[in-house]
């Protein structure tokens, strides 16, 4: 679509038909809540809203399907910069920014500003160092970019292998958040809830590639919007009475800070880290003689089950007990894991706030304190950066946001489309932080303090959803909720905000609409680059290069498919939560392909031997410090040394050391192999000219 005239009757024909959208979208939400008030079961609000967002974005999969090789991956290069950059938007904000974010600045504070001031200025970098340069280059994907750079199928291979880990990485986080809130909106199990929402995510991918994916990509967009916006300013109405949360933050968090200070001196919550701290011990005492203390509980177990047999207990009694029995470890090196396990949660509880930091305490420890809170201190910060650092360059090198770029129509907008695509994230980022800090100060004043038989009933609702995510206790047996008895995961704090604060339930049902959105735009992006890396670079550049378009978008879309059936299968494992998730695929992409791009299009003297080398090195230090300290994949492939942490930089942040690595790498490979050959700087010309 080069006449510009045209292109402007395009974008009036997409103002007007996603004007009319979101005019019927707000009119759909008022008649649920309508309906709720005329007593619609939640149930069924849930339900309906699950159905109706998913045909929709079938609905755009169905019209937008096709089987042109330019369309299918590329969108047909004819996507203006607004659209692109909300569609952009939509797949950047996943399950992870839009479930995660908020949840995790709950319980991580001042921490959590990692995440933001990561992911925003990695799209500083896309704008400035790669995306005019990778429209320029116009071709399909980030493997088609190294392979025409640097020559050869090394460089595209590896560029398609790394693509698909980070990636498949990405989509199981996405797909997990698929599963969690079908499952809150429809009740089904966790499992069946994946494979339900996976069709929404199918419909659309499998049928239209990059076309249908980015007019749905911007329908769900305004659904996440709307669905993340009210809450979080009906709380503030509530709270403040002023409807604007970014304004009343600096306030708000004031407040939280003396209630914080409130709590962390309260007997009741001191008696409870004393039974949390007590509880750690005796799991300590226990791992000193796994064997005696394991034989030991079963003597114990078994002389009460006897007991209650020959006094004549009641079923349930016996019961109870032989399930005490049989959910004890099954051999040593189970009550080992199962143990210290039990250890490290009890010790993270033992401390005020429910081991949660002050909200507003910029780092752990004290500089001016003793040498042990001095090191805290150090390692924090350093920990706070290193994740800034992986998430910056991890943005600018994500395969499913730089292939945005070639869907513009022209170099222009695709650094215009970067421009927008911040503005539309930041209409939420903006609102994370504050969200954060209403939805604690609603916890701490109003739950908080709750007697047992008086808990709102979202906490018993969630907790049937996943006991993980959220589970209370009466630890002390005052019959009263103390915070350090209540612990909530990251992944539902935004998705119970709506109960939190006391909303009707379509509010909820919308919030979870909104959640769907944000992981189905991301796991449909995310699948495409995975199914591209395989049939275009693998299939087609490398294997069969004389392959018709319509074999190479029916191989497309038999391998996204495959792949997404395979993610689905291992989110039912419930490997890790969603953050981690996310930010390993941020490691990943960031020592993969940052020194690579970054070098490629700069330095004229990298060559085939630096980008092999840089790639591959970069992600093999990641990995192999991930695999060293990150506990989930510690089990995965039966690493028993002990984790080593370099400079105390936890395994979340792995890229901090992989980027360095692989740009040393690609320097050193490269001044050490024969310089590339007039057609490299033939192509550069190419990418710099105006």
């Amino acid at each position: 679509m080069s006449d510009p005239g045209e292109q402007r009757r395009f974008l009036r024909r997409l103002n007007k038909v996603y004007g009319l959208y979101t005019v019927g979208l707000l009119a759909f939400i008022a008649a649920l809540a309508a309906a709720e008030q005329a007593g619609l079961p939640k149930r069924w609000i849930g339900v309906i809203f699950l159905l109706a967002t998913v045909a929709l974005y079938a609905g755009i999969g169905i019209v937008s399907r096709t089987t042109d090789a330019l369309e299918y991956y590329v969108a047909g290069r004819r996507v203006p910069a607004v659209y692109n950059g909300m569609a952009t938007a939509a797949d950047w904000m996943s399950a992870a920014s839009f479930i995660s974010l908020a949840g995790t600045m709950y319980l991580q504070g001042y921490g959590g500003l990692a995440f933001i001031m990561g992911w925003t200025g990695g799209f500083c970098l896309v704008a400035l160092l790669l995306a005019p340069y990778l429209r320029k280059f116009g071709e399909f994907t980030i493997p088609d970019f190294l392979g025409a750079r640097y020559g050869g199928h090394a460089p595209r291979l590896i560029g398609a292998a790394a693509a698909i880990l980070c990636s498949f990485t990405y989509v199981v986080a996405q797909i997990y958040g698929v599963g969690l809130i079908t499952t809150r909106l429809t009740g089904v199990a966790f499992e069946v809830g994946i494979f339900l929402g996976l069709g929404g995510v199918l419909v659309c991918s499998f049928l239209g590639g990059m076309r249908a994916i980015t007019w749905t990509q911007v329908a769900q967009y305004i659904v996440l919007l709307v669905a993340y916006l009210v809450p979080v300013v009906w709380l503030s109405v509530k709270q403040t009475g002023v409807p604007v949360p970014q304004a009343i933050y600096g306030a708000q968090l004031q407040k939280l800070t003396e209630r914080e200070k409130e709590l962390a001196q309260d007997p009741r919550e001191l008696q409870v880290i004393a039974l949390y701290k007590a509880r750690a011990d005796a799991d300590a005492a226990r791992l000193r003689d796994v064997a005696g203390a394991l034989a030991a509980e079963r003597a114990d177990a078994r002389r009460q089950l006897a007991e209650l047999r020959q006094a004549g207990a009641s079923l349930a009694e016996l019961q109870a007990a032989e399930k005490r029995l049989l959910a004890l470890p099954a051999d040593e090196a189970a009550a080992r894991i199962a143990w210290t396990q039990s250890q490290t949660a009890n010790e993270a509880r033992a401390h005020p706030l429910g081991g949660m930091p002050p909200h507003g305490t910029p780092f752990a420890g004290d500089p001016d304190g003793t040498p042990a809170e001095r090191a805290a201190f150090g390692d924090s910060r350093r920990n706070f950066i290193a994740l800034v650092f992986c998430l910056m360059l991890g943005t600018a090198a994500l395969p499913h946001i730089l292939v945005r770029c070639y869907t513009t129509p022209s170099v222009r907008q695709a650094r215009q489309s970067v421009t927008w695509s911040l503005f539309f994230i930041l209409l939420l980022y903006l609102s994370a932080p504050a969200l954060a800090v209403l939805v604690k100060y609603e916890l701490f004043t109003s739950l908080v303090g709750t007697p047992f038989e008086q808990l709102p009933a979202w906490i018993a609702n969630w907790a049937k959803v996943d006991p993980t995510l959220l589970s209370v206790a009466d630890i002390n047996r005052d019959g009263v909720l103390q915070l350090g008895e209540i612990r909530i995961g990251a992944d539902i704090v935004v998705l119970a905000t709506p109960e939190i604060a006391g909303l009707p339930y379509v509010v909820s049902g919308m919030v979870a609409a909104g959640g769907l959105a944000a992981a189905l735009s991301t796991a449909d992006g995310l699948l495409l680059t995975i199914s591209s890396a395989l049939s275009h670079d693998v299939y087609y550049r490398t294997l069969d290069p004389k392959a018709p378009g319509g074999l190479r978008v029916m191989l497309s879309k038999v391998m996204l498919l495959l792949v997404a059936l395979a993610a689905a299968a291992l989110a039912t494992q419930k490997p890790a939560d969603i953050v981690f998730l996310v930010s390993a695929a941020f490691s990943f992409a960031a020592s993969a392909f940052f020194p690579a791009l970054v070098l490629g299009v700069f330095w004229q003297r990298a060559n085939r031997q630096g980008a092999v080398a840089g790639m591959l090195v970069g992600l093999s230090v990641t990995l192999y410090y991930m695999a060293l300290n990150e506990p989930w994949m510690r089990g995965l492939l039966g690493v028993q040394a002990p984790g080593r942490l370099w400079f105390g930089i936890q395994p979340i942040s792995a890229g901090v050391f992989g980027v360095p690595a692989g740009f040393a790498a690609t320097v050193i490979a490269s001044l050490l192999a024969p310089a590339p050959g007039p057609q490299t700087r033939e192509f550069l010309d190419r990418l710099r000219a105006p």
